[in-house]
């Protein structure tokens, strides 16, 4: 394996500047082209003609390719030039994205979206490393923080907002379109920006067998967790048989990593470090609130609201504002007020909560206006715990394993948000269906009050010209209309809850690991220094 040590300071202000704004750039490419599915999914499958499992090869293809980016790029860092694997990666994302644009051909696209997802998770450790190699630890909190605007703001906020606009005044194959110009923008500044790359030493040979082993266990798990929920889970023998594939093989993978012996493409070393553990355990957490509340939030507005993708998007689109405010807050307190991480998570815990429970007394009646607080909000928390759990988490790994330790650290994230969006689909799927159960019981036909609901609808049709038999049925279609609408409601209600009872059983939890981490570290350093016995020994026989 290569070993590295941190560069220096870079040479100039101007090459740093180009070198930061590169990596930012490039990770906004990922963030358009990662999330373009979630807006844009109803005009993809028209054009394209897929039928539904079709078109989840278009998800599955590119999120299983970034979570096996984010587990192998580390070892290539380790054999290409980390600035070039960037560049190329960028570029890789540019091309791709162009194609797609100009395709309906579905096989093409699914191919293109492989290359998309495992170029971006190449571009989201590789340029998150790259700048904590090229910067001392001490201005991490700020460059984090800018990093931290493309990689994790721009997805979650502005990208719907221009994909919608692209989708209501264009099409979707302009989402496409606008990564170029970005790509080639990217990989321009990443060109003029000369950093200083230390020597390469020995490495071993490319852990093939680990390699193939991670991506069918990430395969398998990807589809379940994506598509699980459609096929109600363990009833359907191939969501039960993909997950037993897929665990039997990460355990295989696993094992096989013990027996590597520190040169395949997990580093065990890694969780040595106390902080590294804990911040990797919150950050599955974490991606499953981000996660979570960035598909509960558009989803609510476009099926119960009926905004339109632009508004939907729009909606999201101010509380990246907020967003970025704490990430910049929470950079100057722990970089220029000496602020300790740890300091911020339970506030950034705390406000998401709140904000998820304010969301959780939505109605069909509410606006933009009514909700803007509760998003204001969530935003606002995510900014202070994405910072935090990101300088925890990398603040103490050295060179060597500081980009095996960016990869999995993003994969823990996108697993959790994974398996938070799987389970929020399935909650809100079963409690329309017992909601509309539940709610239907009481519509029966001798009750007063639906009598009077049906009678005051046939009413109101009848004087709109329709004729008295037509405007009972019409009456009777509405109210049911209205109860699968009321029943949805409550499912997203429920759902909203749902992320804020996560965090009320978490934070406990990960109080509670964070004191046995912290004992546990004690006493292995106590162990250490503790002197051996032949020591003593001597020593005594000297006296």
């Amino acid at each position: 394996m290569t070993v590295r040590t941190a560069t220096p300071s870079l040479a100039t202000s101007t090459t740093g500047a180009l070198l930061v704004a590169g990596i930012v750039l490039a990770t906004l490419t990922e963030a358009i082209a990662s999330t373009v599915l979630s807006l844009g999914r109803g005009d993809i499958t028209g054009d394209t003609y897929a039928t539904p499992d079709e078109f989840a090869g278009l998800d599955i293809g590119y999120t299983a390719l970034k979570l096996i980016g984010f587990m192998t790029a580390s070892s290539l860092m380790n054999r290409i030039h980390p600035l070039s694997l960037i560049i190329g990666s960028t570029l890789a994302m540019g091309l791709a994205c162009g194609i797609a644009a100009i395709t309906t051909q579905l096989d093409l696209l699914v191919a293109l979206r492989t290359i998309q997802g495992f170029s971006g998770g190449i571009m989201l450790v590789g340029g998150q490393a790259i700048i904590f190699l090229a910067y001392p630890r001490s201005r991490q909190p700020i460059l984090q923080a800018l990093f931290a605007m493309g990689s994790v703001v721009a997805p979650a906020t502005i990208a719907p907002a221009l994909q919608g606009w692209l989708l209501d005044s264009q099409s979707w194959t302009w989402i496409f379109f606008s990564v170029v110009p970005v790509a080639l923008t990217a990989a321009g500044l990443l060109l003029f920006a000369d950093v200083a790359v230390p020597a390469k030493t020995a490495h071993g040979a490319f852990d093939w067998l680990g390699f193939c082993l991670i991506s069918v266990a990430l395969f398998c798990l990807t589809y379940v967790f994506s598509q699980g929920s459609r096929w109600d889970w363990f009833e359907e023998a191939r969501i039960l048989w993909l997950t037993v594939i897929g665990a039997a093989t990460l355990l295989v993978f696993l094992g096989q990593q013990v027996l590597a012996k520190g040169r395949g493409l997990l580093d065990f070393s890694l969780f040595k470090s106390e902080d590294f553990s804990f911040a990797f355990i919150v950050s599955f957490v974490a991606g499953a609130a981000l996660f979570g509340s960035a598909f509960l939030i558009p989803a609510f507005a476009v099926s119960v609201l009926a905004f339109t993708p632009l508004d939907a998007g729009l909606l999201l689109l101010p509380s990246g504002a907020l967003f970025i405010g704490a990430l910049l807050i929470a950079a100057f307190l722990i970089q220029v007020r000496h602020v300790p991480p740890f300091a911020t998570v339970p506030f950034g815990i705390l406000m998401i909560m709140l904000a998820m429970w304010m969301l959780s007394g939505s109605t069909s009646e509410s606006g933009a206006d009514d909700m803007m607080a509760a998003i204001l909000l969530r935003g606002f928390g995510l900014g202070f715990l994405f910072l935090s759990i990101t300088l925890i988490a990398f603040g103490k790994l050295d060179s060597r394993n500081l980009a095996s330790g960016i990869g999995l650290f993003n994969t823990g994230r996108q697993l959790g948000g994974l398996l938070g969006v799987a389970a929020l689909q399935t909650l809100i799927d079963h409690n329309v269906a017992a909601n509309v159960a539940v709610l239907g019981a009481n519509l029966t036909a001798g009750r007063a009050a639906v009598i009077e609901r049906l009678t005051t609808m046939a009413a109101m049709l009848t004087a709109k010209g329709m004729d008295a038999a037509a405007a009972g049925r019409a009456a009777a279609s509405l109210l049911g209309r209205a109860v699968a609408s009321q029943s949805t409601v409550i499912a997203f209600d429920t759902a909203f809850n749902a992320v804020a009872l996560l965090f009320v059983i978490a934070a406990p939890v990960l109080v509670a690991i964070k004191v046995g981490l912290s004992r546990h570290a004690k006493r292995r350093a106590a162990r250490t220094l503790q002197p051996r016995p032949a020591t003593v020994g001597i020593k005594q026989a000297q006296l």
